[in-house]
């Protein structure tokens, strides 16, 4: 399987190819667009992330040692980012989730073009992603 740090460097050449950010914002719909179906009984208060202006929802589940996260928001672009978010961390250890950093963001440029309500859900998002990898990995040591 290919690394996050991997994928991070695949994501930010695809983000290269596009020269305006009208572009790079259609291309997060579209990726957000991609994302499995999350059933409406998975919308529940136990999988919500707070501190999103859109809603959004996380079902993480450890399956054989990896961590895999099912996700979706109301909100086409959060959605999209969301798809960003499982592509790099779904299906991935809670080690190698703690171990990368999330260079990407200012590589694309999110840290400059995202509004501040957006780049704070992306945070939230993010810290509820190493929230799970952090409690797994505490369980997988004792």
């Amino acid at each position: 399987m290919t690394s996050i740090a991997i994928i991070q460097q695949q994501l930010v050449a695809d983000f290269n190819c596009f020269d305006n950010w009208l572009d790079k914002y259609e291309y997060i719909i579209d990726l957000g667009r991609q994302l499995p179906d999350f059933p409406e009984e998975w919308q529940i208060e136990d999988y919500r992330i707070h501190g999103c202006q859109a809603q959004v929802w996380i079902k993480p589940a450890l399956r054989e040692g990896n961590l895999h996260f099912d996700a979706t928001s109301d909100a086409a672009i959060v959605k999209g980012l969301i798809a960003i978010l499982l592509q790099l961390y779904s299906d991935r250890t809670p080690k190698e989730i703690l171990a990368t950093k999330p260079d990407f963001i200012k590589a694309i440029g999110l840290d400059q073009h995202l509004s501040p309500t957006r780049s704070n859900g992306l945070y939230h998002m993010l810290e509820a992603i190493y929230r799970f990898a952090k409690e797994n990995h505490l369980d997988h040591a004792a």
